[in-house]
């Protein structure tokens, strides 16, 4: 059978922004897919990295089918669902998320957000800051697996509005290049009462970071770099296996 292979991040510039087509027998499992990929590679090179079948993140024993399409997710770094250009009118809903390529309206965001009912809005808005670890930083890049960065930030908006009793969540996050001060990610919160607003907009922010395929390469004066992410959190399975010097978790 034969399986689509995608890499992101990091890894594009190891493996190659290009899919790859991948022949493996009947029954073979994730496991087995990323032993095969390293075969001709380091031992570790695999090694702390995600894997999704179908978008939808899978452990190392998910076995394979013909025609599905493998993403290879490092550590990430960035972020009904929308993807396009946020507007008052889509942003006035219970949930909206978006990616978008175009700056972000924060003000006009915030402002859709808010209702006569709700005591409190909670706003995180990420911004790019001029230097990064005494390096000044010249402009970052974005890139997602977007279908399954979609995908995860609407799961995450609707459960921050059950866990949190939370009645309206924006999350917008930009792809592509930024510039120096343009805000990277958005995140807006209206409730009732403002320890909710609070609890919910750090655990967006926190989860993102975690979880949803979005990574970040930042640009300097004297050079670029994929920046590091987050270990996965417990509920991505992980495969630290020495003996296939692979593992399955920015």
């Amino acid at each position: 059978m034969r399986v689509r292979v995608f890499s992101f991040g990091v890894l594009k510039d190891w493996l190659g922004a290009a899919g790859a087509t991948v022949e493996l027998p009947e029954g073979a499992t994730v496991r087995e897919l990323l032993a095969r990929l390293n075969e001709r590679r380091p031992a570790a090179l695999l090694r702390g990295v995600a894997v999704s079948v179908n978008a939808e993140y899978a452990a190392a024993d998910h076995l394979l089918r013909e025609g599905d399409e493998v993403g290879l997710l490092p550590p990430v770094s960035g972020g009904c669902c929308a993807q396009g250009e946020p507007s008052s009118e889509s942003a006035a809903k219970e949930v909206f998320v978006a990616l978008t390529r175009e700056p972000i309206d924060s003000q006009m965001l915030m402002a859709a957000s808010r209702r006569g009912e709700d005591g409190a809005v909670v706003v995180f808005d990420g911004i790019v800051r001029n230097n990064s670890r005494g390096r000044k930083t010249l402009f970052l890049d974005y890139e997602a697996y977007e279908e399954m960065a979609a995908r995860y930030m609407n799961e995450m908006a609707r459960e921050a509005r059950s866990r949190f009793g939370v009645r309206h969540v924006t999350m917008v996050h930009r792809l592509g290049r930024l510039q120096v001060g343009e805000t990277s990610v958005l995140i807006v919160v209206a409730s009732e009462h403002r320890a909710q607003a609070f609890e919910a907009c750090r655990w967006l922010i926190d989860t993102l970071k975690k979880t949803v395929p979005i990574w970040k390469k930042e640009t300097f004066q004297d050079g670029a770099v994929w920046a590091d992410g987050e270990p996965f959190p417990a509920g991505v399975p992980v495969d630290d296996s020495e003996t296939s010097g692979t593992s399955h978790g920015g």
